[in-house]
């Protein structure tokens, strides 16, 4: 299944701002909830600004967490061309599989060299060129099913940081939350690196509940707009899963008054673009369902391919609060963000946050927004 929701046509360039590379953090701090914590009402726009191991002095008992329990594999592949020239492949998923082989999607550089037949090879791998897509996007086939190229991966494959990290992480939990689970993304869902085990202990004492969802991040969703207008930005399709039993949960939360609050845009997007499409199925007038959302009302699971783009003049229908990080000028995350904060107390919270010397991006500083 595959949604698309496009709502206010905006100029992107209302979504830029200026920020010096020397805020743009390179690893987690550590501990990871001793990051700074900016809070932005989203109603009357005032901000405080306190420690992300503070949170819980805004979650109340009842309150309900929903996290993504996505978990990233090492899927940059460093290889070389029958020239000898290097070359390098970002696997973003598995497209096709038997039991002998198995064709993947990925990002390839030199996009101009990985032409239809090409063959792209390391110690113990090779694979050959079979399709070639748009954006140094191709189709590679691999000799080996796609369980045996995870084991493959493991092994020999490089953890996919984002462009801005200058350094490749030295252990693989530097680039994982700690709830991560379902293998399959290129991505951390960074919001998430701001809890600890002992965090999550503490707040799971104060009443605080949680619960996950999962959509494998894909390349789509760190991609900066290019368009002029976000209207014209079109969205790569992440696989996403929101479990019955998180179902369950948040329907629970909500009947007893409780706040649902979205750790990361990723989840966001799952709860919201699976909610979103329940919503469009039809529903008999004047029914429970029709009354109180019947996505709420299932008790199955519900997944499918997402390319949601949620922009200002998006109607909620899930989340209450949403914690993220500083996201990149005119990206998607922060017209998201926008959208659910308001676009105006967004671009204030981030001139505050540059001014007040916070750490940007994937490794950088939280805010919750309530």
């Amino acid at each position: 299944m595959t949604f698309r929701l496009y709502f206010l046509d905006m100029k992107t360039s209302l979504f830029d701002y200026k920020l010096p590379k020397t805020r743009i953090a390179q690893r987690s701090v550590s501990p990871r909830d001793a990051s700074r914590l900016m809070v932005l009402d989203r109603k009357t726009g005032r901000i405080s600004e306190r420690v992300f191991h503070e949170i819980g002095e805004f979650l109340n008992p009842g309150d309900l967490l929903v996290v993504n329990d996505t978990k990233v594999f090492r899927a940059r592949l460093l290889g070389r061309l029958g020239t000898g020239a290097a070359a390098e492949l970002l696997l973003l998923r598995p497209v096709r599989n038997d039991a002998k082989s198995s064709v993947w999607e990925a990002l390839g550089k030199p996009g101009k060299k990985l032409r239809l037949g090409t063959i792209v090879s390391g110690e113990g791998w090779s694979v050959e060129v079979v399709r070639k897509g748009k954006e140094g996007i191709v189709e590679v086939k691999f000799p080996l099913g796609t369980k045996a190229v995870f084991g493959l991966l493991s092994k020999i494959g490089h953890i996919p940081v984002p462009p801005y990290v200058a350094d490749e992480p030295v252990r693989e939990s530097d680039y994982q939350t700690v709830y991560a689970r379902e293998v399959g993304s290129i991505a951390a869902p960074t919001a998430g690196f701001h809890f600890t085990k002992r965090l999550v202990a503490s707040l799971k004492r104060k009443g605080v509940k949680f619960a996950s969802v999962t959509l494998h991040v894909g390349i789509g969703t760190f991609r900066p707009m290019t368009a002029d207008d976000t209207d014209e930005h079109k969205m790569h399709s992440e696989y996403a899963e929101i479990p019955a039993t998180t179902l369950k949960a948040i329907r629970e939360t909500k009947r007893r008054g409780g706040r649902v609050i979205v750790v990361g845009t990723t989840a966001m997007r799952a709860l919201e673009g699976l909610a979103e499409a329940s919503c469009q199925l039809p529903v008999a007038s004047g029914s429970a369902a029709a009354s109180t959302g019947h996505w709420l009302l299932a008790t199955g699971r519900r997944a499918g391919w997402l390319d949601i783009f949620i922009t200002p003049g998006y109607r909620f229908k899930v989340a209450d609060a949403l914690v993220t990080n500083f996201h990149l000028p005119k990206s998607t995350l922060l017209v998201l963000v926008s959208a659910f904060a308001g676009r105006e107390n967004v671009m204030r919270a981030y001139r505050r946050a540059v001014r007040e010397r916070y750490r940007f991006y994937s490794f950088g500083d939280a805010m919750l927004v309530v």
